[in-house]
């Protein structure tokens, strides 16, 4: 029996919101579809722009467990979507076999899967430098989300996409991705579609392709497609309706 619930998540400096215009569009194809945040997360993002100290405590063991416990009470596995961090949290989910299928976006890389593209030593530096404070939240500049998240975009997109979604992010979360992401690749999963922008600066298309590759060893369904000139902006930037499509009809091709 196919799936008809798609759970979209998020990743870090975003919330919920970020998947409105996805939302709209799946619905009208006839999906249930759920937005979960992070825990604490729940909030507008006017409310989440004064961190509150527990931020800097959440982690991503944290987030897995809460977003497990939600999709397990649900009253059938959905389909994971999830974009960055949140990407990386559906592969992760998918692994415990809690979901029909997973859609990767601009995918957080799992433990183990590296690149030293500058770009990404860039645009990650912000969050995961030793030299601050592992407690204190990490709050992204405009500047630093205009090179990591919204590049060649024109500037008052830019400025529309910081205001709207833009909010403080733990530390934690990037720190544990880099050692406590770990994927058995080769153990058999529910069909998993990564897709990479080829314009993205701080998870640039080698780490996708690179994540995707890992795979190879196992006989289940693992798919791969690169949108030439996309940011990781990839769920708001002109064109997101084309990468929507594309995960409708790779749902669609694989019958979940």
């Amino acid at each position: 029996m196919s799936s008809k619930t798609v759970v979209f998540i998020h990743g870090l400096y975003m919330t919920p919101l970020c998947w409105e215009n996805w939302v709209k569009r799946f619905e009208a194809k006839g999906y249930r579809c759920l937005c979960p945040a992070y825990p604490g997360r729940d909030k507008s993002v006017q409310e989440l722009q004064t961190p509150e100290p527990a931020l800097g405590k959440l982690t991503l063991s944290m987030i897995l467990d809460h977003l497990e416990k939600y999709n397990r009470a649900l009253d059938e596995k959905p389909i994971l979507i999830g974009h960055s961090m949140g990407a990386l949290i559906a592969q992760l989910l998918l692994q415990r076999g809690i979901a029909s299928a997973a859609i990767a976006i601009d995918s957080a890389p799992p433990s183990g899967v590296f690149t030293t593209t500058f770009s990404f030593l860039k645009a990650n530096w912000g969050h995961i430098t030793p030299f601050a404070n592992q407690d204190s939240p990490v709050i992204m500049s405009f500047e630093r989300f205009q090179y990591a998240f919204v590049n060649d975009m024109p500037l008052n997109e830019q400025r529309i996409a910081f205001e709207r979604y833009v909010v403080p992010e733990s530390r934690r979360i990037p720190r544990e991705s880099l050692l406590g992401a770990r994927i058995d690749f080769r153990k058999p999963h529910a069909p998993l579609l990564l897709i990479a922008g080829g314009n993205d600066h701080i998870i640039p298309p080698d780490l996708n392709e690179k994540n995707y590759k890992k795979y190879k060893g196992s006989n289940s369904v693992t798919d791969f497609k690169q949108f030439p000139g996309r940011n990781h902006f990839i769920l708001g930037q002109t064109g997101w309706e084309e990468v929507a499509d594309y995960c409708l009809s790779w749902i669609a091709s694989r019958q979940i």
